[in-house]
C-alpha cells in the first residue's frame, strides 16, 4: 500500500472535503509523494520535531497527526518550518493530517472518544462551525456532580496537570457538551442546548465570567489530553488494513 492509497481511504472515511472551506489546516497528505510505499504508520497528536524524529526512529514510512505543519499557507521553509519539513523529506517520511474532520467525526473523532470514556447516551453532533460539527453531546447514565465527572477524566494524559473545573452550574450534571482542544467559544451554544456542562481542553480568560454569568459548568481537561482519541482511533483503523503501527505519545501538559 502507498501513501496515496492510505490518504484516499482516510479522506473518504473522515469526509475531509466537508471541512475544506472552514479549516485553517489543509487536511490530507501534507508532505510526501502519493507513491511513497508504506508498511509502518506512526500516529501522534502533533507534527513537531520530536514526534517526526521519533516516527523516523521506529522506522515509520508515514506519520498521521491531528495538528499538522501548515496553517493557512506556508510562505517560507525556514526556521521551524525547515526543522520539521527537512527530516520528513530526508527520511522519506510522509505526513498525513486530519484536523477538524477528526474533531467532529461522530465515531472516530476526539469528542466521540471523550463521550466513549464517559459512556454517554443519546449522542448527537455539537459544536457548529461553517455548517459542520466539531464536537458531540450526550447524556450521562446517571446524574453526578461536576467533580465526579471531572474525576472520570483524571486518567487522561494531561502531562501531570490537574483537570480544572469552572464550577458555576447545577448541583448535578447529566447533559454534557464536548468540543475538544480549544472549545470554550462554544459555551453559548452549550447554554442554548440546555447542557449542564461543557467539556473542552483549554480555557480563555473570558470563559470564567461567561460561565459564571450563564450558570454553566466548564471542565478543562487539557488540549493535548482531549485530542489523543482521534489519532488512536485511526491507528486501529489502519491496523485493520494489515499495516504495522506505532503510537507516539508526547504530552504537553496544556
Amino acid at each position: 500500500m502507498n501513501a496515496g492509497d492510505i490518504a484516499a481511504r482516510l479522506d473518504d472515511r473522515l469526509d475531509i472535503e466537508a471541512y475544506a472551506d472552514i479549516d485553517a489546516s489543509p487536511n490530507g497528505l501534507q508532505v510526501g509523494p502519493a507513491s511513497q510505499p508504506v508498511e509502518h504508520v506512526a500516529f501522534a497528536v502533533d507534527a513537531a520535531v520530536e514526534t517526526i524524529d521519533r516516527a523516523d526512529e521506529v522506522g515509520a514510512d508515514l506519520l498521521v497527526t491531528h495538528h499538522g505543519i501548515v496553517w493557512g499557507g506556508m510562505e517560507r521553509v525556514t526556521g521551524t518550518n525547515y526543522r520539521r519539513v527537512a527530516p520528513l523529506i530526508d527520511n522519506d517520511l510522509a505526513l498525513y493530517v486530519a484536523h477538524l474532520p477528526l474533531d467532529g467525526h461522530q465515531s472516530l473523532g476526539n469528542a466521540a472518544g471523550v463521550a466513549d470514556l464517559l459512556d454517554l447516551n443519546n449522542r448527537a453532533p455539537f459544536g457548529a462551525m461553517g455548517g459542520e460539527y466539531i464536537g458531540q453531546r450526550g447524556t450521562l447514565s446517571e446524574p453526578q456532580t461536576v467533580s465526579e465527572l471531572a474525576g472520570s477524566l483524571e486518567g487522561l494524559d494531561t502531562g501531570g496537570q490537574p483537570v480544572q473545573v469552572l464550577d458555576f452550574g447545577p448541583s448535578t450534571v447529566e447533559d454534557v457538551a464536548i468540543v475538544t482542544g480549544s472549545g470554550v467559544d462554544w459555551l453559548q451554544e452549550a447554554v442554548e442546548a440546555d447542557a449542564d456542562v461543557l467539556i473542552t481542553g483549554e480555557g480563555k480568560q473570558k470563559a470564567f465570567h461567561e460561565a459564571r454569568e450563564q450558570g454553566m459548568h466548564v471542565v478543562l481537561a487539557g488540549h493535548y489530553a482531549t485530542e489523543t482519541f482521534g489519532v488512536q482511533s485511526l491507528q486501529t483503523v489502519v491496523e485493520d488494513w494489515g499495516l504495522e503501527t506505532t503510537y507516539i505519545d508526547c504530552p504537553t501538559g496544556l
